[in-house]
């Protein structure tokens, strides 16, 4: 487990290197000039390429990503060009704001949409099942930014029970974990559904069932743990996308998380901003789905077997 451990690791480096190459040329390609929009309008010419040169804009393509890369080797991504603030220390305070929005929207999800998904396949094909699969399709198919002004429309401007914008208290968290969690809901719900019907028709269930235990213990002790790889696949996916992919729902409720952050550096064609912000993402990304194959294997003994067998066989042709 440990070398397989040490090895995605060192797999993340050429993932993390494609990521910066491929933010870098995109925001050479985006349309626009961070130096007019720091400088103004009235700006005249000999002041923009005064500015120009000053921060490094007239150096060739390779001298200016070497400069980047290296720093951010360091975990240096630069000052914005706007406010002058380190993106790093940006990116720490705001880090913990979405990996807390991310973390109960996926608590939210995983608490209401498993059971939801269990209750499918138990009573698959009834009418139960076909209204819980419409209502899941309809909450996958729902734009989350819409679902976040109606929320907002509903509960902060008709009925005045929640803030519509910032952070301050717990209330501040309730629409933008709801409007985060209905799309992941929807997911966890199907896909649980899926796996589980999958394993409820297997021998072995069939056999626990002719044992007399209870329907309560065969489903709970007997077919969620043999289907629980894909839910954790999915589980897995829904927290990276949510780590970077609350943008709107950040815009949408003013939450100063890394998405807003990033969404403003785009605007203003802030590019330490973007790339410090996308190369986080990326590294949370990567981290994320390692936490999810080491959840495989606590989760299936198979799993946890392969690795053991990995190890022994390495240390055998060492010797």
């Amino acid at each position: 487990m440990v070398r397989y451990i040490g090895r995605r690791l060192l797999q993340m480096i050429p993932i993390l290197l494609v990521v910066a190459i491929l933010v870098f040329l995109l925001m050479e390609f985006v349309p626009g000039d961070p130096v007019k929009i720091i400088l103004g309008d009235s700006a005249t010419e000999a002041q923009i390429e005064e500015v120009r040169e000053t921060m490094g804009f007239n150096d060739p393509f390779f001298v200016r990503f070497f400069d980047f890369f290296t720093h951010a080797l360091r975990l240096d991504f630069g000052s914005s060009y706007i406010t002058g603030t380190s993106v790093g220390a940006e990116l720490l305070t705001r880090f913990p704001k979405t990996f807390k929005l991310a973390l109960f929207s996926v608590l939210v999800t995983v608490i209401v949409g498993v059971p939801i998904g269990i209750m499918c396949a138990i009573n698959a094909n009834k009418l139960s099942d076909r209204v819980w699969l419409v209502i899941t399709l309809l909450a996958n198919s729902m734009p989350s930014f819409w679902l976040a002004l109606l929320l907002v429309l509903l509960f902060s401007l008709h009925l005045k029970w929640l803030p519509s914008s910032g952070i301050g208290s717990w209330k501040n968290y309730v629409l933008p974990i709801v409007s985060s969690s209905v799309g992941s809901l929807a997911s966890i719900a199907r896909q649980t559904r899926s796996s589980m019907l999958e394993v409820i028709r297997a021998d072995y269930i069939t056999t626990a069932r002719s044992k007399g235990l209870k329907e309560r213990s065969v489903i709970i002790k007997h077919a969620l743990p043999n289907a629980l790889i894909p839910i954790i696949t999915v589980i897995g996916g829904q927290f990276s996308y949510l780590m970077g992919g609350t943008t709107i729902i950040e815009s949408v409720y003013s939450f100063p998380g890394l998405g807003s952050y990033i969404i403003s550096g785009i605007n203003n064609r802030d590019y330490p901003i973007v790339r410090g912000g996308i190369l986080y993402i990326a590294f949370t990304f990567s981290i994320m789905m390692l936490i999810v194959d080491i959840i495989y294997a606590f989760a299936d003994p198979r799993i946890r077997a392969q690795y053991a067998a990995s190890g022994k066989k390495k240390k055998s042709e060492k010797q």
